[in-house]
């Protein structure tokens, strides 16, 4: 029962990789839509857990501050990455999400690569490099999908919960990182919360996997 998670920065490529599995005839969940992510800026975890419990051959995307609570119940963790003036030219001209058309939005996913990239790439189990064809980054994926089908019936260690200290943001800070599309506008007084990940409370939460710790979310998105 393969379930693969893409995960990365605004402007990576992950809906451009999704809509290409789509196309080729796999179950796929974009997260940025249809109400997966609450107020928040995390996932519906009741909605999520039911999904992974019932679905099979589903490739989900998104990068939220709780993803780290299900990736013991994903085969595969990708990262889609690629560097930072590679992302900013695509957010900049792209034409499917306004996000990162202001300089400001720019300067904000440059910094977020920087400090909440390494935090997707400790959790991952592949990093793909976003520069790849579209094509060629859907073979790779459609690869693990079969691997994991013919194997389906043999024990697998399931990856384990991740913990990491995600750093403090603003509330308009988050939607920089994941580039969600449809999020409601910044409120000046809350803590991050966007697509990439939720608002720190007292200036740091540890998030990917941990419940527990409050202080506080990345393609062609």
């Amino acid at each position: 029962m393969p379930r693969v998670l893409v995960t990365g920065m605004s402007g990576a490529g992950k809906s451009t990789l999704l809509d290409e599995l789509s196309r080729r005839g796999h179950r796929t969940v974009d997260t940025d839509h249809d109400g997966w992510v609450t107020d928040a800026g995390t996932w519906d975890e009741h909605r999520m857990a039911h999904l992974l419990a019932t679905a099979t051959d589903v490739v989900i995307s998104g990068t939220v501050e709780n993803q780290g609570l299900f990736y013991d119940r994903f085969e595969h963790v990708i990262l889609l990455s690629a560097p930072v003036d590679v992302l900013l030219a695509r957010v900049a001209t792209r034409t499917t999400n306004p996000y990162g058309s202001t300089p400001a939005e720019r300067a904000e996913i440059a910094e977020y690569v920087r400090t909440v990239e390494p935090l997707l790439r400790r959790g991952a189990t592949l990093v793909l490099d976003g520069r790849r064809p579209r094509d060629e980054l859907a073979d790779v994926v459609d690869a693990l999908l079969t691997a994991s089908q013919r194997t389906a019936g043999s024990r697998r260690e399931p990856l384990r919960r991740r913990s990491v200290a995600w750093p403090a943001r603003r509330h308009r800070a988050r939607k920089a990182v994941l580039g969600k599309k449809n999020e409601p506008p910044a409120k000046a007084a809350l803590p991050p919360r966007g697509k990439t990940e939720r608002a720190t409370r007292e200036g740091g939460s540890t998030i990917l996997g941990n419940r527990k710790s409050h202080p506080r979310r990345g393609g062609s998105s």
